[in-house]
């Protein structure tokens, strides 16, 4: 199988096209050097010429704060972008698997999200990542799967637990808001996932969600990297009106699937692989 996989330089993107050819399929990976998906007459040109069974859309605006001050950027490219992706690969005769976010949802409720919950955005990257759904159901009906994940971190990009080994190597104390509760999802575990989806002979089309097992607030998680890493600095909860940020975030966003997805391993496992690589990768 032929794989087209769009932010291909991006956390994600990486450990996506790692997972195709390790499953030996083959992959055009395409960075966003390479291709703007705000771009729709590149894009034709680009997943025309790519002769992919599977487009896998990776390419995102993910600063989500910033979207805050630039929607129509955040819009152009996880919105209009998405679709246009999208339509090129259906055109192509391609499937499209779409990666998406908690943040469509508003966090009220007090269980696990599924596929088939109301969702309502609070945010100018929530709405964002919604509208990109839309446009790939719309431009590729019968012929995608949108992946709804949830607090991704990899070895490839800037990531929770990156920032908080960096501040803990700075300070002596962290406060960290404990009232924000989801699902941390190493990109390593989602990618391999991603393509077993894309891979499959009847794929499911429409939106499913894929993330880490367990659950936590941002306080345990940035509790759990610093004592894994070993270092000295204590982590303190606190409320997120005491940190307030530009975007509202969810307070409760757990996804959890009614439908055949793949079951990740525990955010706990993923944050030891992640340790792991990174202890590699990282100079000295």
């Amino acid at each position: 199988m032929r794989f087209a996989i769009t932010g291909a330089a991006g956390m994600l993107g990486q450990d996506l096209v790692a997972a195709a050819r390790s499953a030996g399929h083959e992959v055009l990976a395409l960075a966003r050097a390479e291709l703007d998906i705000a771009d729709p007459g590149a894009v034709d040109d680009a997943i025309g010429a790519a002769d992919a069974d599977v487009v896998v859309n990776c390419a995102a605006w993910t600063n989500v704060d910033g979207a805050e001050t630039s929607p129509d950027d955040a819009l152009a490219i996880n919105g209009e972008g998405a679709g246009n992706v999208a339509r090129a690969a259906a055109a192509a005769g391609a499937w499209t698997v779409h990666i998406s976010s908690d943040y469509v949802f508003d966090g009220t409720k007090h269980s696990p999200y599924v596929e088939s919950d109301v969702v309502g955005p609070m945010s100018s990257y929530g709405r964002s990542k919604l509208a990109g759904e839309r446009e790939v159901a719309v431009e590729a009906p019968g012929s995608h799967t949108i992946v709804r994940s949830s607090w991704l971190f990899g070895a490839f990009g800037p990531c929770f637990p990156a920032t908080i080994l960096r501040l803990a190597g700075e300070r002596d104390e962290l406060m960290v808001v404990d009232d924000q509760v989801g699902c941390p999802t190493f990109t390593g575990h989602l990618a391999a996932a991603m393509v077993d989806l894309a891979a499959r002979p009847a794929r499911p089309v429409g939106i499913v969600h894929v993330a880490g097992g367990g659950d936590c607030s941002w306080y345990e998680f940035a509790r759990e990297i610093v004592a894994r890493a070993g270092v000295s600095c204590e982590v303190r909860p606190c409320s997120t009106a005491q940190m307030p940020r530009p975007a509202k975030r969810p307070a409760y966003s757990v996804l959890r699937s009614e439908r055949d997805a793949p079951v990740l391993p525990d955010w706990k496992h993923g944050l030891a692989e992640y340790a792991a690589l990174t202890r590699v990768v990282s100079p000295g």
